[in-house]
């Protein structure tokens, strides 16, 4: 006959969890057969092994802020003095900024120019610290199943509700109105960036702001609509790739001016500029989902 398998320590404990299996608990516990000193000499190896652990994590927390300060004292260092003859509020860099800046950029914009052909690179960084700011945000804010508990998602139904019975028929009417006309101005003042005052960043502010507009005054559930999470990754994305690939030529050469992929056209015209124009609108849709993004993640959680 086989002989009945053993029950494994475990499956002892779930059958008495479940009622199926009394443990018999001895009447009387031997203190001699326990070793005590065995027991503190590993509780002193666990604790000094943690404190090597706290010590070093702490060592290299102030090795890393030594370098890092040491970096940017360095970097101070060689800084032109106040005043200096070396200072670029000094030297031919604004000049040339002013009197080729039309020339070799082919925007009337002196300082759509200069950010986004001269000093394409430090924009290029700036869009990037925006992207990472809220992808940030999104790492810990964004709302799933996994960090999501059951008040708060009755609460979200409870908002939910709230806003479909919300019958403020002038305020939604009023910013129904507004917002297709801040989207409109936005992308005015993106595209014409490169011709009269605006540009990407104030432009693309203005676009987030109807963005926000909108989803205040029509809830949550509706701007998902047409714009979801995955929207909002795949703009940022795409504009971050489109931004790096045409200009990536500034990178290595220093803006030396390379020949143009689009050409200049007529300065004042819409389509001149080269390569600004389709940076600024990358900018912009960058600056735009910031905004609203910042917004849904502290209000809602979730995009």
């Amino acid at each position: 006959m086989n002989e009945p398998k053993k029950k494994s320590t475990w499956r002892h404990f779930v059958d008495w969890v479940n009622g199926e299996e009394a443990i018999e608990v001895p009447k009387k516990i031997s203190f001699k057969k326990i070793d005590f000193n065995k027991i503190k000499e590993n509780f002193e190896k666990y604790i000094w092994s943690g404190r090597k652990k706290a010590i070093f994590y702490l060592v290299m927390c102030a090795f890393v802020c030594t370098v890092f300060i040491a970096i940017l004292l360095h970097t101070v260092s060689a800084l032109p003095y106040f005043g200096g003859g070396n200072n670029p509020a000094s030297n031919e860099v604004v000049q040339r900024y002013i009197e080729s800046g039309v020339e070799e950029t082919g925007a009337t914009n002196i300082v759509a120019g200069m950010i986004l052909d001269y000093r394409a690179f430090d924009t290029f960084g700036e869009s990037n610290v925006l992207f990472l700011a809220v992808i940030c945000v999104v790492m810990l804010l964004k709302k799933d199943k996994y960090n999501t508990t059951q008040q708060e998602i009755r609460e979200e139904k409870e908002d939910e509700m709230f806003d479909k019975e919300d019958d403020n028929t002038i305020l939604k009417r009023i910013a129904n109105l507004l917002a297709p006309m801040l989207f409109l101005f936005g992308i005015y003042v993106v595209l014409n960036g490169h011709i009269s005052p605006g540009g990407g960043f104030s432009g693309g502010a203005i676009i987030g702001a109807g963005l926000v507009l909108y989803a205040s005054v029509n809830g949550q559930q509706n701007m998902q609509r047409f714009f979801k999470y995955k929207t909002f990754v795949l703009i940022n994305v795409t504009c971050l790739l489109t931004y790096c690939i045409l200009k990536g030529y500034s990178f290595f050469t220093g803006a030396n001016h390379l020949p143009n992929i689009i050409p200049k056209g007529i300065p004042g015209a819409l389509f001149s500029g080269g390569l600004i124009l389709p940076l600024n609108i990358c900018v912009g849709m960058i600056v735009a989902c910031t905004i609203y993004g910042f917004y849904a993640l502290f209000t809602k959680g979730e995009i």
